[in-house]
């Protein structure tokens, strides 16, 4: 005889069969996000990898600031940042996992035409994703990365050489296919135009041969040849071609350092715009000085306006944290602008932009690359494309007083015309492409090109210098610990081989050699 209880068990266990079945036949409606695409396509894999190396890529709040006091541009004065005083640790390899879909994206493409264009999209990130990485660390993964599907999980390490060499054959394929392709979708940076990518990924590769300047007696790069190859093929024209990231007022999609109802950023209050910059700035008086900063709360108290040069003062990024703490205080500093704050779309954040182009091409000029076209006609684009963007995104509210035009862009190029020797020349375009990168390039470029070449001049204070020894400044990353636990043999192979076993930010790397 069955009790009750069993009875009730029984019972029970019928309802919940029933209840599952019923459940598990919509489970498929239920648990989908109607804001997603649940459908892989090409576009949707273009989406996802685009965003991972441009706005994923451009953190917001003080994770956007980390880069800028790397390149002193700024100081920070919520407590004392190790990037400001040249501390680099260990650097991650997170960002090849994005690689993964490139064979997926070319897959689901639907003509021979998009599938080229895809293709040259997978080469073109590719080749954005490992340029980033070798020029931290110098050796990387390049020809076994990303090979689990082959069954490669301790990927063996290429020489920076080989690394540079695969990116720019990468960069040749993607133009190459761009021009055989057909615009795309999945891309909101260009909208799919096949012809600005083609712009983008010459001059993306100009910047990369400018960072082998000197490799050029290497007979396997071909460094000048390649240069005078690359110029030829279609290149960024003007600020509309820049590799940017455009904001509006949706909470998630506002510039990085703003503070609006969409988007609340408690950390504005923090940054000081340094010596580094302001100097520049004032020595030819610069007007973007006004469209960057704010003046100086204490100098304006003194009575000075805000469309004096001398209502703006830089504080020194390697000066004593005390110090610079007590400047914030006292109000003997520079503010960010406030339209970086106040407006959701401040402006586009460019990774790589047309003055950009034009300051390699002006280098290039002074090295001797190139002929035919004056240095000083790249050089005055640069500056003219730089303070022109600035005059279109910012309001001239924000500009003190003192606007930029178009005239004054042009009299300014010639007042600070190019002059001196070529050393002193290559000085003056790097420091204007510093002063044009300020926001921008978050991928420490300014790093990068000071590392390069020395310019402009960062100041080494060896009492708040925090590598090791505090005499110097470092020059890359360490290697992920990730590597370090679970592809040891490689990675110490690499180190081995460049740098003699010493994993520290010291060593130089094969390109600067």
């Amino acid at each position: 005889m069955i009790n009750n209880s069993f009875r009730r068990y029984i019972a029970a266990a019928l309802i919940a069969g029933i209840s599952f079945s019923s459940c598990t036949k919509d489970f498929n409606e239920i648990n989908t996000n109607p804001d997603r695409q649940n459908i892989a396509s090409s576009e949707w894999f273009a989406t996802n990898m685009l965003t991972t190396i441009t706005s994923k890529n451009i953190a917001t709040g003080t994770d956007f600031i980390q880069p800028f006091t790397l390149c002193k541009y700024l100081a920070w004065t919520e407590k004392q940042n190790n990037l400001q005083y040249n501390w680099i640790d260990r650097t991650n390899f997170d960002r090849f996992l994005v690689l993964r879909d490139i064979d997926p994206m070319v897959s689901f493409a639907k003509t021979p035409e998009l599938q080229n264009s895809y293709k040259a999209l997978g080469h073109f990130i590719r080749a954005w994703v490992f340029f980033r990485a070798t020029m931290q660390l110098g050796d990387i993964p390049y020809s076994e990365a990303i090979k689990g599907a082959d069954k490669i999980i301790k990927p063996k390490y290429d020489s920076q050489k080989d690394v540079f060499l695969g990116i720019l054959n990468e960069l040749d394929a993607a133009d190459d296919l761009f021009s055989k392709g057909a615009d795309f979708s999945g891309d909101f940076i260009y909208k799919g135009s096949t012809d600005k990518w083609r712009r983008l990924t010459n001059t993306f590769q100009l910047h990369v041969l400018m960072n082998l300047y000197k490799k050029t007696s290497d007979t396997d790069l071909r460094v000048v040849q390649k240069f005078n190859q690359v110029i030829t093929r279609p290149l960024m024209r003007d600020y509309n071609d820049n590799f940017a990231v455009t904001y509006n007022s949706s909470a998630g999609y506002c510039y990085p350092w703003s503070s609006t109802p969409a988007q609340i950023n408690a950390f504005t209050i923090y940054p000081m715009v340094s010596a580094t910059l302001i100097d520049l700035l004032k020595a030819n008086q610069d007007r973007r000085l006004f469209y960057y900063t704010e003046p100086a709360r204490a100098l304006v108290a003194a009575g000075k306006t805000a469309s004096d040069y001398d209502a703006y003062v830089g504080v020194e990024p390697s000066d004593v944290y005390s110090n610079t703490l007590n400047a914030h205080n006292s109000g003997n500093f520079c503010d960010v602008n406030k339209r970086y704050v106040e407006m959701y779309n401040a402006e586009p954040v460019g990774l790589l932009n047309y003055w950009d182009l034009q300051f390699i091409l002006a280098e290039a000029a002074v090295r001797g690359w190139i002929s035919g076209t004056p240095a000083q006609t790249y050089y005055s684009n640069g500056i003219k494309g730089s303070m022109l963007f600035l005059a279109n995104y910012a309001p001239a509210g924000y500009a003190h007083g003192m606007a930029i035009s178009s005239a004054y862009a042009d009299t300014y190029a010639q007042q600070v015309a190019l002059h001196g020797s070529s050393e002193d020349q290559i000085r003056q375009i790097i420091s204007q492409k510093y002063i044009a990168g300020f926001f921008h390039n978050v991928d420490y470029t300014a790093w990068f090109e000071n590392r390069r070449t020395g310019y402009p001049t960062f100041v080494l204070n060896s009492a708040t210098n925090q590598n090791t020894p505090a005499a110097k400044f470092p020059v890359r990353w360490l290697y992920p610990q990730k590597e370090l636990e679970f592809n040891s043999d490689n990675v110490q192979a690499a180190i081995t081989s460049q740098y003699n076993g010493n994993d520290d930010t010291n060593q130089l790397m094969w390109i600067l050699k």
